[in-house]
């Protein structure tokens, strides 16, 4: 049932107040008023006939970002306080199918404008410190992080990594919410059961994986970034990213980074990778597509980590 009384939960580092239902995250028992960020229901037909868009699908300026998802809803995302939901048909759009755009643009569009960088991968928690693989869709994010949870790390995030700067500019890791979302062919590779999942809609071979007890509630400093590439070749490889192109791995991989010119908030994202741009590890490792590699590949990071703890 996609409509409930207020909600109390806390996710993204913020503590939200809902009237739709949102069960991959952790509720919690505030007493107080006080909400970063009210979620409601709402009916946006009108307002979405009449407000300017930047294209069919979007319209986006300095204190508004709204999006329709056909046969889904409309999104509204205003101020970095409030998200409004208004489902295109209540009958027919299924629940989940409206949660993950609630779960993924609607709150990679509300840290924007909190001033909050979203990053498009995972981060997993690794010795006190956060680590973030970030990539292409498909390229591997996901089941290379959970290549970490079965070795015991903890994961702090899949699909938007809330990344923020202390006063001293040190990034930091706000953990997001306890789930993560693999494709069945990851599932099998690792040896899980599938048949107890819950398949992530229109994509009925990826499914939700709660991940409650492996899940860090502790914000952690971001040490290094990964960005994971697929290539035709049969070698896994390793190469640092330098100077000029760790600005452009940032932009690249910030998530809906076309948000950015359109909320003006460039020159923001510009002045927060130039701060945490160098004291960031970054490499990109080149993948092979015709095989699995997730416990290869966690191999290469945990040792290029220990490399780098020593140096």
């Amino acid at each position: 049932m996609l409509e409930e009384n207020n909600m109390k939960y806390k996710a993204f580092g913020l503590n939200l107040l809902s009237n739709i239902l949102l069960p991959e995250i952790n509720q919690i028992n505030n007493k107080n008023d006080k909400f970063d960020i009210v979620i409601k229901l709402a009916d946006l037909n009108e307002i979405w006939k009449e407000i300017d868009k930047t294209n069919e699908f979007f319209s986006i300026n300095r204190n508004t970002i709204m999006f329709h998802i056909p046969e889904v809803a409309i999104y509204l995302i205003q101020d970095g306080k409030r998200i409004f939901v208004s489902p295109i048909d209540k009958l027919k759009v299924k629940d989940d199918h409206i949660r993950l755009y609630l779960l993924g643009s609607c709150m990679g569009a509300i840290l924007m404008q909190r001033k909050i960088l979203p990053l498009h991968g995972s981060a997993i928690a690794i010795d006190g410190k956060a680590y973030a693989i970030v990539g292409d869709s498909g390229a591997g994010k996901s089941t290379t992080a959970s290549a970490f949870l079965k070795r015991g790390y903890e994961l702090i995030s899949d699909d938007v990594i809330p990344v923020t700067l202390t006063s001293d500019n040190v990034p930091m890791v706000i953990p997001a919410y306890p789930q993560q979302k693999l494709w069945q062919e990851s599932i099998d590779r690792f040896g899980m059961e599938s048949s107890q999942l819950h398949p992530i809609v229109d994509r009925e071979t990826k499914f939700a994986i709660p991940v409650q007890s492996q899940f860090t509630n502790e914000t952690l400093p971001l040490a290094g970034i990964f960005e994971l590439v697929k290539t035709e070749g049969e070698e896994v490889e390793l190469q640092p990213i330098i100077n000029l192109q760790r600005f452009h791995t940032l932009f690249y991989h910030t998530y809906r980074n076309f948000f950015l010119k359109p909320a003006g908030l460039m020159e923001w994202h510009f002045n927060t990778c130039a701060a945490m741009v160098n004291k960031v590890d970054i490499f990109q490792i080149q993948r092979p597509d015709s095989r699995f590699t997730a416990n290869e590949l966690a191999d290469l990071i945990l040792s290029t980590i220990k490399k780098e703890v020593k140096v």
